[in-house]
């Protein structure tokens, strides 16, 4: 990447306009436009990865975190050249699979970025995710609950990964091998709450509705569906510390670690020293667990 001009930016052979440079997006951290797109350019590797060749929902937030946003679903019009489309059910989402469109979308104030738990062209989960998502605004055992569904699938034999949402919640994350539907990871799921809700009454629900919950935590096992999305691992999030959803290692949750510790500050220091935590884990076989079920 490098700067030609003031506000102009030269990304892979691409040249990228960037407007209002100086504007803060995350005011209380310091960081500007300019800031956000050179850490995004380094975070660019992790990022892509889950987000490449999948249909994409950014949150856009033209003024900054704490102002106005909006969801960005269809490809915003002028498209440059170099950005592709990954069509499905009428909608032109884009596919982020380069350092150019994620600059350009930067340069949008797209502070989050949302993929599909599908890759374009396939019906077939990518990976299996379960979604805690908190009632209480902040949720202080939100770690504490993180750690039961964690030895809960490991006594089912199933390695997984927790990982900040950047918001409140935590996301349990398995890689697994192809071949699974979305109906079958589904069932799981709904077997892994169920459980988690019988053993642990004062601290889960499966409670669709909010109002319902009272102070509970929201097990989400139907989120994960086809056409819907999530928070992509290492995707920046619109809170006032420019949080990051970040993969965690088992004792890093134990220590019950707050969301806001993993932030765009942080973040690259981190991958330097511990790796995509995700791609640590091998893919997982979930045969025994359906034959079961």
């Amino acid at each position: 990447m490098a700067v030609t001009t003031k506000g102009v930016l030269i990304v892979e052979g691409h040249e990228l306009t960037i407007t209002n440079p100086t504007k803060p997006l995350w005011p209380e951290q310091g960081i500007t436009k300019a800031d956000y797109i050179l850490k995004l350019t380094e975070l660019a590797p992790y990022l892509l990865k889950y987000c490449k060749d999948r249909h994409l929902t950014t949150i856009r937030y033209p003024h900054g975190y704490n102002d106005k946003s909006f969801y960005q679903k269809n490809a915003p019009e002028p498209l440059p050249e170099f950005v592709k489309l990954a069509p499905l059910k009428g909608i032109n989402y884009v596919n982020l699979d380069c350092v150019p469109t994620l600059i350009w979308l930067a340069n949008l104030a797209c502070l989050e970025f949302h993929p599909s738990f599908h890759h374009v062209g396939s019906s077939l989960p990518a990976e299996w995710v379960i979604d805690m998502d908190p009632t209480l605004e902040d949720e202080p055992r939100i770690m504490e609950a993180a750690v039961i569904i964690g030895e809960i699938l490991d006594s089912l034999r199933i390695e997984s990964i927790a990982k900040t949402s950047g918001a409140t919640g935590v996301q349990i994350y398995v890689p697994i091998q192809p071949g699974y539907t979305f109906e079958q990871l589904r069932r799981i799921g709904h077997f892994v709450a169920s459980y988690a809700v019988k053993r642990h009454p004062h601290l889960f629900t499966i409670e669709r509705f909010k109002k319902n919950r009272g102070s509970l935590i929201y097990l989400d096992y139907l989120q994960h569906w086809y056409g819907k999305t999530l928070s992509a691992p290492y995707t920046p999030r619109a809170t006032p510390y420019a949080s990051v959803s970040t993969p965690l290692q088992w004792n890093e949750v134990e220590a019950r670690p707050h969301p806001r510790e993993f932030n765009l500050h942080t973040i690259m220091g981190r991958l330097q020293q511990k790796g995509d935590l995700i791609a640590q884990v091998p893919p997982q076989n979930l045969d025994m667990i359906l034959a079961k079920l």
